[in-house]
């Protein structure tokens, strides 16, 4: 009888990863009950113009409570994004400035260029039919040191030579919780959202960064909530939307549609995915923005007031 040889200790993690690899329903439904059962909870941050339209909350992978006005929203054709805020206690959570502008900017792009498939793009100081506003009231840091082993586990593990995913460890993921508006001339809300969404083992990069997930889920969000305005309504269950040419322009780092949207920079596109697979922190190849550092959050009202008297 001909045996394979096996060199390495049998309890090594490279043999434990290769039968979990052969067992990939088993992970699957694992993953998915860890990233269920470790999720980030809504987090009111008391800064929308109301919260009495919003919906029940939704959602397996994240949390979500939407309200959008489509026939409000209709005859709109021009927006604004006013850069992305924190709450003090989601400020307090990052301890580098660097880092939360980080976040913030990658929420602030994604809206821009999202929301440029239906309105045109005005940078701030410039009237608009639709002012776009995001808090971010919780965030849950990344734990860089198991998303470093994930990094490394994953790049070490083979069968018979060739490369097999591997989920990542399903512990110390981050995540964010977000609140967002986009309210007309007047003050009166047409959309609105609670958004809640951690990190999950099988599509997160695990990048070595207090952000990493963070980062990623912010940018999420943006296309998410942008999407909600373009539509002027929900997403249907598995509804599957093919991004547009200036949208995938933009995710290669090319010049947005819209001038307004160079205020966030551009997208670190294939250079920025190539440095995720190996782990690298965003910081590395994010472009760098026009944004001073991330203010604390005020109530909305306030900020539609004080954009609406540098427009006139």
């Amino acid at each position: 009888m001909t045996t394979i040889p096996f060199s390495g200790r049998k309890d090594s993690p490279s043999r434990h990863f290769r039968s979990l690899c052969l067992k990939p329903p088993i992970i699957l439904a694992s993953m998915l009950m860890l990233t269920a059962c470790t999720s980030v909870p809504l987090k009111q941050g008391d800064t929308l113009t109301s919260y009495d339209s919003l919906g029940p909350s939704k959602g397996m992978l994240g949390k979500r409570r939407t309200y959008v006005d489509g026939a409000g929203l209709k005859p709109l054709a021009t927006a604004l994004v006013v850069p992305t805020s924190y709450t003090s206690e989601a400020s307090s959570r990052v301890q580098s400035e660097a880092d939360r502008r980080l976040v913030a900017n990658a929420l602030d792009r994604a809206l821009c260029v999202a929301l440029s498939d239906r309105y045109r793009m005005v940078p701030p100081g410039q009237p608009a039919d639709l002012i776009v506003r995001s808090v971010i009231t919780d965030i849950v840091p990344t734990n860089k040191t198991l998303a470093g082993a994930s990094t490394v586990v994953s790049l070490g593990t083979d069968i018979a030579g060739v490369p097999v995913p591997v989920p990542r460890i399903p512990f110390g993921l981050g995540g964010i919780a977000i609140e967002a508006e986009a309210i007309d001339r007047t003050g009166v809300q047409r959309a609105a959202t609670l958004w809640a969404r951690r990190a999950n083992s099988l599509t997160s990069d695990p990048l070595y960064s207090e952000v990493g997930d963070a980062y990623g889920l912010a940018a999420k969000f943006g296309s998410d909530f942008s999407q909600l305005l373009v539509k002027g309504r929900e997403g249907k269950p598995l509804e599957v939307s093919i991004p547009s040419r200036q949208r995938l322009q933009s995710w290669f780092g090319g010049k947005p549609k819209y001038a307004a949207c160079e205020t966030f920079g551009r997208s670190p596109g294939l250079v920025g995915k190539i440095a995720s697979n190996f782990g690298a922190p965003p910081q590395w190849t994010d472009r760098k923005s026009k944004v001073n550092a991330p203010a604390t959050a005020r109530p909305s009202r306030e900020v539609a007031q004080a954009e609406s008297r540098r427009t006139r």
